[in-house]
This record gives structure tokens, C-alpha cells and sequence, in this order.
């Protein structure tokens, strides 16, 4: 029953498409909300990740299915950490880098369910420096090197646009041109708090002008500064009031404070530890920056708290989270085509996704031939470290896989993902 009242809640668009994608030519695989899981079929996850741990590929994972607000599948494989030879249970604490993305931008929402917050609001509103912020365009000096020019932007920055990656503000670890190259030399992961790094960043170039494309970078971090001054409390202070300890989610931080549970930090393998993102702290020690793009640790049943929330459109055990206006407005597509902002070179939602404010969502099947697995209005991300969940409101599930390990991460995500669409008896 609860899986009809879920579908009947879906944007009627989303139904209708699904409908005639499932109906066209059969290629993306469509269910019906009553179809089974078969648990035989649930089984293959366990072979496979039995066979990555075997074959030194991971040093362990846990994986967990949820659906209609019940377990389907809960296993845990390998190792916590293959040095210490510490079994991984539920309980291990994995870093999620990008996954604390979507946890930071409904922060962001409940504030602006506060009133505190618009999401038109200029950033320079919250943080003064960005008002002066220019964007750096790549031009030809006289001896023939390139040369970065500073142009003011076309409007100010907007909170939206830290949201949905359209601010102009980038990362230094991956792609090529001159402004990455000033953020990859800015060292910003050193900076000792969310103020310090805000005030580094509005020293530096944009990508590209506001509004204008979708660019993966910073936006995050500088929205957990902007948390700060609306609410007037630390990021994690913010976020433990109104998330962590509602919800239940004892083990989500910025670090592991207490020394008992440090046995509990899942690590990869001695051979796969280069996250390529130039933050892989260690999460044992003290940090007072906390990064609202890639700093939180977490266990899979804390996360599993956050996942249902969102599963249930924002409320859970009978707590309203975020108003229903405001979770359709952050599950629904802010990038090309519904907007002018363009997709970027890296593009990592992927094919058949656009973006909301704050996760991946589904909105076509894609180009892919036959199209991956999964359903329209899927909201979805992952970290570098391996870390994935997606929400399949259409099937009122969500998956989450807890790894760490950035170089199976994109064999493994994809992976996962097919063997549990195809564990769906038809």
C-alpha cells in the first residue's frame, strides 16, 4: 500500500514519462511499485562483493537495501581495515567526502524553511568579500603565453547557485586552464576553518560567470560558511541540532572524537589510498574546518536515517524535516534544459541526469543503449572515496554502499546498482 501512495505522490510528468519509456521500445526497465525483490536474486550482491574482497579488489563494503521502511538486504564483507585485520560490521565509520554534499544543502533548506535564508539571496549578503568577486578568462599575451584576465561578473552570485553548482566556483584537483591551476596552488585544504577558506576563495577567480554552467567545486564549503552566519552557530553545531541528533545519526561528525571507536574508521587497501581530491585528512584528529562539500564521517545505518527522510519527502517518525514545497524544489531539475545553465565539460551526474539542489536526478533514460537501470525522479551521489546511495521514490527504496576505495568506485557503483534492478521479479 505504501509504495502505491508513494508512486500517486510523484509529479504526474514523472509517471506519465516513465509510462511511455517502460511502454516505447522496453529498454529501460521499468517497474510496477508492488514489484517483488526476489531474495535469490539479492544473493548475487553477496557473491560479487565476497569475490572483490577474495580477490584483494576492496578491503570490505557494507551494503544496505531499504524498501517500504524495511531491511531487504544488510551484509558487510571484508575487512574495516586489512592491516588491524578488524571485521567489518554496520558500525564501521566510512569518510564520505561529496556524500556530505546533499547533507549540507538541506541544512541550507531548513533555513530557508527558517526564513533565515532565500535562495536569490547574493552570497555577498552573508559573506561581504564575494561582492567583489571577478571571473577569470583565459587570453594571449603579447610573447605568446596565456594570461588570466579579470572581468567582473555578469550578476552577483546567489545562494541557488551554490546549491545546484552554477556559482563559478571550481576545484584545483582535476581538468586543465589557468583558474584551476590558481585553486589546485591556493592549497585551499589547509585552511584552518570554513570562514578562512570562504575569504581565500572570493580571492579567487571564477570559471565561468554565475548562472551560466554547471561546475563542481567548492560551492559547498562556501555554502557551509553561509550556514554559519544565517544561523549564527558552527556548521556541525547547526547540523547536529537540527539533522544528527533528530535524527538519530550518533556517529555523523567532522572527526571522530572519541578515541573507542577509532577502530571503527573503515580504510582502503595500503594500495588504494589516493582519493585525487587533496583532502584525505585523517578523520582520528581534530579538524575546525568543517567541510561542507567533503568532511563528513558517517556510519550506513546513520546515513540510512537521512536516506528515509528524504525517501518519506522530508519528514521521518513523524518530524517534518523539510516543508513538502521545499523538498519538490530540491528534487527537481535546476540545470539545462529546464535552465540556462549549461552543462559542464565534467559533467558527473551523468547521462540521463540533471541536478536539483544538492543531488543528481533522474530525468530521462539517457542515451546509453539499453539505458542504465533505475527510475525517473531518482535522486542520487556519491564520494571519492566509494561511498553511493541513490533514492528510488518510485519504488519507494534507496541502496547505499559504504567503501573505501577510489579506484573500483566507478566499476563497483554501476555495478551494485544493475544487480539490485535485476534481483526485480517481473
Amino acid at each position: 500500500m505504501r509504495s502505491r501512495r508513494i508512486w500517486s505522490l510523484l509529479p504526474a510528468a514523472i509517471v506519465a514519462l516513465a509510462a511511455s519509456h517502460a511502454c516505447a521500445d522496453g529498454a529501460m526497465r521499468v517497474y510496477p511499485p508492488d514489484a517483488v525483490l526476489s531474495p535469490q536474486r539479492l544473493e548475487r550482491i553477496t557473491e560479487y562483493f565476497d569475490t572483490e574482497v577474495a580477490n584483494a579488489k576492496i578491503s570490505g563494503a557494507v551494503v544496505l537495501i531499504q524498501r517500504h521502511g524495511k531491511q531487504v538486504y544488510l551484509r558487510s564483507f571484508g575487512k574495516i581495515d586489512t592491516v588491524s585485520g578488524e571485521p567489518m560490521t554496520p558500525d564501521a565509520i566510512f569518510r564520505i567526502f561529496s556524500m556530505s554534499k546533499p547533507v549540507t544543502s538541506v541544512a541550507a533548506m531548513l533555513l530557508v524553511d527558517d526564513g533565515k535564508l532565500k535562495l536569490d539571496d547574493p552570497l555577498y549578503r552573508y559573506i561581504p568579500s564575494f561582492a567583489t568577486v571577478k571571473v577569470g578568462v583565459e587570453a594571449t599575451a603579447e610573447n605568446g603565453d596565456p594570461v588570466l584576465k579579470l572581468v567582473p561578473t555578469d550578476r552577483p552570485i546567489i545562494i541557488k547557485d551554490l546549491l545546484r553548482h552554477s556559482s563559478g566556483i571550481t576545484y584545483g584537483f582535476y581538468g586543465k586552464g589557468l583558474v584551476r591551476k590558481a585553486y589546485a596552488s591556493a592549497d585551499l585544504f589547509a585552511e584552518a576553518d570554513n570562514a578562512s577558506l570562504a575569504e581565500k576563495i572570493a580571492r579567487l577567480p571564477l570559471s565561468e560567470h554565475p548562472g551560466t554552467l554547471w561546475d563542481y567545486g567548492h560551492s559547498m564549503d562556501v555554502l557551509g560558511r553561509v550556514i554559519e552566519v544565517a544561523s549564527g552557530k558552527s556548521l556541525f553545531e547547526f547540523e547536529k541540532e537540527r539533522l544528527f541528533e533528530p535524527l538519530g545519526m550518533t556517529d555523523t561528525a567532522y572527526y571522530v572524537a572519541d578515541p573507542a571507536k577509532h577502530r571503527r574508521i573503515a580504510e582502503p587497501l595500503p594500495s588504494d589510498g589516493n582519493f585525487r581530491t587533496s583532502s584525505a585528512r585523517n578523520p582520528r584528529l581534530f579538524t575546525k574546518r568543517e567541510s561542507g562539500g567533503s568532511g563528513l564521517v558517517t556510519t550506513i545505518g546513520d546515513f540510512s536515517r537521512f536516506a528515509q527522510m528524504l525517501l518519506n519527502g522530508g519528514e521521518l517518525d513523524g518530524r517534518r524535516y523539510l516543508k513538502p514545497e521545499t523538498f519538490a524544489t530540491m528534487t527537481m531539475n535546476h540545470i539545462a534544459p529546464a535552465t540556462a545553465v549549461k552543462r559542464g565539460d565534467y559533467y558527473f551526474p551523468g547521462d540521463g541526469f540533471g541536478y536539483g539542489l544538492g543531488f543528481g536526478v533522474r530525468t530521462e533514460p539517457g542515451n546509453a543503449t539499453p539505458p542504465p537501470p533505475g527510475s525517473l525522479g531518482e535522486i542520487k551521489w556519491d564520494g571519492a572515496g566509494g561511498t553511493y546511495f541513490w533514492i528510488d521514490r518510485a519504488q519507494d527504496m534507496f541502496v547505499i554502499l559504504m567503501i573505501q576505495s577510489p579506484s573500483e568506485r566507478g566499476r563497483i557503483q554501476p555495478a551494485l546498482k544493475a544487480m539490485v534492478y535485476d534481483a526485480f521479479e517481473r
